[in-house]
């Protein structure tokens, strides 16, 4: 954690006025959507969203932002915990970030409401300050991951993803997110400036390797992470088998499909697969593109002046690929 204090050390001034705005846009009337959204703010994990927000904001700003900037990040965060507490009860999952999920305490009806809550407490927010340009940027954002969601569906019935579809799905689930934050700081800022592309293609550069990373952990760390296969059990393919199904023989490859498909549950079936796939340079193929990604970020990063802000997005583009978990 000591690396994520000190990419956010440039912010920490923002990062606590930012939470009490945060609080404030989420209160309602409503005493047992006050109980929960209070319960949502104190589990919070390490805000990467609303850092790479103010960070970019203070970066092409002289070191400052504006009201914009506060709104732009509180808006995110209000849509991206929505479209998190809907994913809990898609996956009925019961955890998230170690703590009970919404729909575990309050069941799935609670859930699906005070997701729509937030949902259109974050539209409100850019509405009344008139924000329309934010709420653009939020809006594609969420659209996009939605069919991120249901391509990844759609192809893991099939198991026929490309390495070119895998990129979408992840384009479309994970970075369009990132993107998105980091657009909407250089938005807040200097609206209509060339500079709101360039960080949404930073932004969508440090979602890429941040996903790849993620795949990666399904495999176990080098030493230290034992494997899951969580993935495997759940036919997502990931670019590590991917690439490796591009490349081995047919033989292989249809035994590969067929574990993936017919023997998903089989735990010794699925370390199989995990052996298979490291012994076939899977994961050194995954790592090398993760690392590509990061390469295209910091180069992006580095056509800018210098400055402690610049540091901790250079910082941060390194935490994503080199982080334990």
């Amino acid at each position: 954690m000591k690396i994520v204090s000190q990419i956010k050390e440039p912010v920490n001034h923002e990062m606590e006025l930012f939470e009490e705005k945060f609080r404030d846009a989420m209160s309602s009337k409503v005493a047992l959507l006050n109980r929960i959204t209070y319960y949502i703010v104190n589990r919070k994990g390490k805000q990467m969203r609303p850092m790479f927000v103010f960070l970019t904001a203070k970066m092409l700003n002289n070191g400052k932002v504006n009201e914009r900037t506060y709104r732009g990040a509180s808006v995110i965060e209000l849509i991206h915990t929505a479209t998190l507490v809907h994913d809990d009860v898609v996956d009925e999952s019961n955890k998230r970030r170690g703590f009970f999920s919404i729909n575990a305490l309050w069941k799935n009806k609670i859930a699906v409401l005070v997701g729509d809550y937030l949902l259109s407490k974050g539209l409100l927010l850019s509405i009344d300050n008139e924000d329309f340009d934010l709420l653009k940027i939020i809006s594609v954002a969420v659209r996009e991951m939605s069919e991120g969601e249901l391509l990844q569906i759609e192809k893991a019935r099939r198991l026929d993803i490309t390495e070119e579809v895998y990129y979408n799905i992840i384009r479309q689930k994970t970075a369009t997110l990132i993107a998105a934050c980091c657009s909407l700081g250089a938005c807040s800022v200097q609206p209509k400036s060339p500079d709101v592309e360039t960080f949404r293609k930073f932004g969508e550069l440090c979602g890429m390797a941040f996903q790849i990373k993620d795949d990666l952990f399904d495999y176990g760390e080098d030493k230290i992470g034992k494997p899951t296969g969580i993935d495997i059990k759940e036919q997502k393919m990931t670019l590590p088998l991917i690439h490796t199904l591009n490349i081995c023989s047919k033989k292989d490859k249809k035994w590969l499909i067929n574990s993936v498909k017919n023997h998903n549950k089989d735990k010794k079936r699925v370390k199989e697969v995990i052996a298979f796939v490291k012994d076939n340079g899977g994961l050194d193929y995954a790592v090398q593109k993760m690392l590509q990604f990061k390469e295209e970020a910091l180069k992006l990063l580095s056509t800018y002046p210098e400055s402690e802000y610049r540091n901790s997005l250079e910082l941060m583009v390194n935490y994503v690929v080199d982080r334990k978990k």
